[in-house]
């Protein structure tokens, strides 16, 4: 199985990298307090209800938690629906494969909790939270964090941590609400957006911990700063969890705009996946020739997601990979409405035949008729995204499904590949 290297490392991405390196999301190493308010100094109050949207607007941040939604048009939804507004900062990284929230709050905290600060200022709100899982040494660290915030009087708004579940939808934007408010992290049906109608009632305002780093950084040195690195319809640095195919995984802060081959020997792989578990299988000849941004990616049916990038050896067979990976993705359905409670198990069960030996006509051609019925029809985006990976798959694993319809798989290495929990998922009813 995959494993992750414990420091981070940063790439440079040719003309991007002109910002700074002190000016960067990850430093060499974790900084103190201390440390951090002397590279950047304090926090960039602006004095005044939604002073900071302009900026965020010229810097054309969007959310790095996989929507890429833009964040000044987030806040400025938080703003408009009035009341007493709430801010969240989502550290829950529910995507196996994907290490760079965990990394960034590790060697990190303070820029993504200075950014906490500042939306709540920019909303006026009065609580905030932090929204992680509880991962050992990462918790402990940050309960320590943020009571030398505390001592030194640093933060306006108190922040209560509340721990997610180790689910794959305990990230989810509304499933936050549910386990802030008391409940089980699971999605909800949202007839209202969060940003009008979230915890206990009020507007609130949830940021990917990625996203509230950048926004720390661009109140202190500008939008023209933030736009010297990325491209002009996706400026900014991004962070992201590269697999090689030597399957020993990385954190790097690069740029939208860089090529996908600066990243991963992709001569190396048979196939990349981008974008996490809810990504998108690509042919390695075809990433050879993209870009990673979401305007290179849009084309291809692929999207960021959530910043990972993997490239699959040649002696691992993809239809085995995938079928994993749909196992579970099945496992860690909420079973809250039918997409996910049969039509995932279903998915996975046929894909776990094709992974077999034998013809399966009648298997391939259920997926076939599968492929688009369950989008758009769960509570959440889960069964969306698992049929985007699945039929990705399809596609780009073509002869590999033939080749096991004779009796034959290419693979010559059974081990793993794609990195899963090693424990078997938690029981329905526990969600937290």
């Amino acid at each position: 199985m995959a494993t992750m290297t414990a420091q981070a490392q940063v790439s440079h991405p040719g003309s991007a990298s002109g910002l700074a390196p002190g000016r960067r999301l990850l430093p060499p190493a974790g900084l103190t307090l201390d440390q951090h308010l002397v590279l950047h100094g304090p926090p960039a109050y602006r004095g005044r209800l939604g002073a900071l949207v302009d900026e965020l607007r010229a810097a054309g941040l969007t959310g790095r938690g996989g929507a890429a939604f833009p964040v000044h048009r987030k806040m400025s939804a938080v703003l408009s629906a009035g009341g007493r507004p709430v801010v969240a900062a989502n550290g829950a990284e529910g995507e196996p494969a994907a290490h760079k929230d965990k990394t960034l709050l590790a060697l990190a905290p303070h820029l993504v909790l200075d950014g906490l600060q500042l939306a709540a200022e920019a909303v006026g709100a009065r609580d905030a939270y932090l929204y992680i899982h509880r991962a050992g040494r990462v918790s402990q660290y940050l309960d320590a964090v943020l009571a030398q915030r505390h001592a030194a009087q640093v933060d306006r708004v108190p922040v209560s941590v509340v721990y997610a579940p180790p689910r794959f939808l305990a990230g989810q934007e509304s499933a936050l609400v549910h386990r802030i408010e008391g409940g089980p992290a699971v999605p909800r049906y949202a007839p209202r957006l969060v940003a009008e109608c979230g915890i206990a009632g009020a507007p609130t305002l949830v940021q990917n911990v990625e996203t509230l780093a950048h926004i720390a950084l661009i109140a202190r040195y500008g939008a023209p700063w933030f736009r010297e690195a990325g491209t002009p319809e996706e400026p900014g640095t991004m962070l992201a969890t590269i697999y090689p195919a030597s399957g020993k995984a990385r954190v790097v802060e690069t740029a939208p705009g860089t090529p996908i081959s600066a990243l991963l020997d992709v001569q190396a792989a048979q196939a990349v996946l981008v974008g996490g578990y809810h990504g998108t299988w690509l042919p390695a000849a075809r990433a050879a020739q993209l870009r990673l941004s979401n305007t290179a990616l849009r084309p291809e049916g692929a999207a960021l997601g959530a910043g990972v990038l993997a490239a699959l050896p040649y002696d691992r067979c993809g239809v085995r990979e995938t079928a994993r990976v749909l196992r579970y993705l099945a496992d860690e359905s909420a079973g809250q409405c039918g997409p996910c409670l049969n039509g995932l198990p279903r998915v996975a069960d046929t894909w776990a035949t094709l992974a077999g030996a034998g013809p399966h006509r009648a298997a391939r051609a259920n997926l076939e008729r599968w492929a688009h019925l369950l989008d758009g029809r769960g509570a959440c985006h889960h069964p969306d995204g698992s049929m985007r990976f699945a039929r990705s798959a399809f596609t780009v694993f073509g002869d590999d499904l033939r080749h096991h319809e004779r009796g034959y798989c290419s693979g010559t290495n059974s081990a793993p590949f794609l990195p899963l929990p090693a424990h078997a998922p938690l029981a329905d009813e526990d969600w937290s």
